[in-house]
Parts: C-alpha cells; structure tokens; sequence
C-alpha cells in the first residue's frame, strides 16, 4: 500500500548506493570497549573450537556418519559467526553506529538466514542418524552410507538457501520508511520488516513461509525421529541398555534446544511483538553463545570426538619433539 516518506527505489543503482545505518549497541557508549573485548575474545573462542572440531574430522581417515554431520555442522559454524561478527565488532568501535549498503544488508540477511537453516536440516540428518544407529543397529552401516549422508547434506544446503534467497528478495521488495536506522547489530528479518512502510500481515507471509520450511519442517522431521527412538528404548529391558543408548542423542538433543528455543523466539510471532532490546539480547546469544557452545558440547559429550583430538595432540606432541 502506499506510504508517506518511503524511500524511492526506481533502479538497482538506488539500492546499491543507499545506506541503512546498524546501531547495534550504541545505547550502551559506557560499554562499548568491555562489550567489544567480550564479542571478540567469544568470537575468536568459538572460530578455535570449531575449526578445532572440522580439521580432527576431516584428518580422521574413517567418519563415521555422526562426524562427518559433526564437521558439516561446524564448518555451518564457523561461516555463521564470520558473516555477523565482525560487522557487529566494526559497530562498537563506532560510536554512533555502523552503516551497510542495501545490498551489503540483503547479502548479510541472506546468509544468515540460509546458514540458520542448513543447520537446522544437518540436524535433522543427524537425529535420522541417530534413530537408525539406535532402531535398527544391524542395517546402520547398509543404511547410513556415505552417499547418503552427502545427499542429506547437500539437499538441506539447497533448501535453505533457495528459501533465504526467496525471503531476501521478498523483504527488499518492500518500500521502506525515511528512517534507515535498524535497531540491532546485524540485518536480522524482523528488524528490517519493523522499517517498511507496507502494514499487514501480506509483509509477514514470506518470513511465515521460511519458518515453515526452515524451522517447522526440519524440527518435525526430529521430533518423528526421537518418537521412533523413544518406543524403540521402552522396548529394551536393561536400564543400562537404555541410559547407553539414550546417552549417545544427548548432545544431539542439547543443540537441538538451542538453536531452535532462540530461533522460536524471534521469527515464530507477528510483527507487533517485535522488541528490538528484547530481540538484540536473544540475537546476541543465538549468534555468539550458541555456536561457542556447540564444540564444547560435542567435545565433552562425545567419545569419538575426544579420542581425535587426543590424538591429534599426540601427533603434535611428536612433531614437536622430532
């Protein structure tokens, strides 16, 4: 519908030299330095860990399906963290805001929202994984096989990032107010839609389509798999039987409700509940804490995991010796 100051968006020329204006934290000028030494130190953490877990994946000669998940999931990571952070960093270090082209922001949104969701579809891979390992053990090799698990990847890749590139373009086509100010510290969905000018829920159908895709469909795919796990596990008399099978989706299951109880809170609600404080605090734990957690989570739970890196350290303990 038509808008009072809307910005005009004649040509393609328009919307590569107009600017938005991120203002991430700048409500917080006295903690601007010890936000920023935080942001960073997390940010480098998390880039170690999961660097650390998808080189000891891709050294290990045979990965079993769960690794190769494992380092998909942390090479999802490690793109993940690299396209927000440093824009929010560029942002603290700026006292009055960070500006990104209309393009640099389209680009930003769009990979966010493409790599969010081939996580959530690796991890909906990995919960099938877990229900053939544990359902039907004799047929795990048979079934889980590498082919299978590229395609897995492959296909949930594809996906998401044909529904971000649909998202994206939907968003961008919207006319956008005079105010190019977005109160948050990267290109996230709802604060991009809280700047167009179009009212209705006609401008929320596209992010309510990604969602059914990206979140639904995926956390429906994992809640089936867990189903057929937990009548498989009634099944099984010894309780030890059952704690050492159930013992092997923890981490799954730990991630899982990450990601999803953030990615829930901010994208699965209409627009007149969008808090832009409330919303860069969720954010801020979705895109910094999350993925720090991931590698230590795995690295703690996991056996095989351990046992790669123990070895990786051996062989470095040797080189340096040598």
């Amino acid at each position: 519908m038509p808008c009072e100051g809307c910005m005009e968006r004649d040509n393609v020329s328009t919307g590569a030299t107009m600017e938005f204006l991120l203002l991430g934290f700048s409500e917080l000028l006295h903690l601007r330095v010890l936000l920023f030494l935080i942001f960073l130190i997390v940010h480098l953490v998390t880039l170690a860990g999961n660097m650390m877990i998808f080189m000891a994946v891709v050294m290990e000669p045979s990965r079993p399906p769960m690794l190769f998940f494992l380092c998909q999931l942390s090479a999802v990571e490690l793109c993940y963290t690299l396209v927000i952070v440093p824009k929010a960093l560029l942002g603290l270090a700026a006292a009055g805001g960070s500006p990104i082209s209309v393009l640099g922001c389209a680009a930003q949104m769009h990979l966010f929202v493409a790599l969010g969701g081939a996580e959530c579809f690796l991890l909906a891979a990995m919960s099938y994984d877990r229900y053939v390992a544990i359902c039907q053990p004799l047929r795990y090799a048979a079934l889980m096989s590498e082919g299978l698990c590229l395609r897995l990847a492959l296909t949930g890749a594809l996906a998401a990032f044909a529904a971000a590139l649909a998202l994206t373009v939907a968003v961008f086509r919207l006319p956008f107010c005079q105010s190019r100010r977005i109160d948050h510290f990267f290109c996230d969905v709802p604060a991009v839609l809280h700047l167009a000018c179009a009212r209705g829920y006609t401008t929320e159908l596209p992010l309510l389509a990604a969602c059914v895709l990206l979140l639904l469909l995926p956390l429906l795919l994992i809640l089936a798999s867990y189903l057929c796990i937990a009548v498989a596990l009634l099944g099984v008399s010894s309780p030890v039987g059952r704690g050492k099978a159930f013992s092997t989706c923890i981490s799954h299951l730990a991630i899982t409700l990450l990601h999803y109880g953030c990615a829930t809170f901010i994208y699965i609600r209409p627009k007149s509940s969008y808090s832009p404080a409330r919303d860069k605090v969720v954010s801020l734990v979705y895109t910094n804490i999350t993925p720090l957690m991931y590698p230590l989570i795995y690295s703690l739970r996991n056996t095989e995991i351990r046992g790669i890196l123990r070895k990786m350290l051996r062989r470095k303990k040797i080189a340096q010796v040598n």
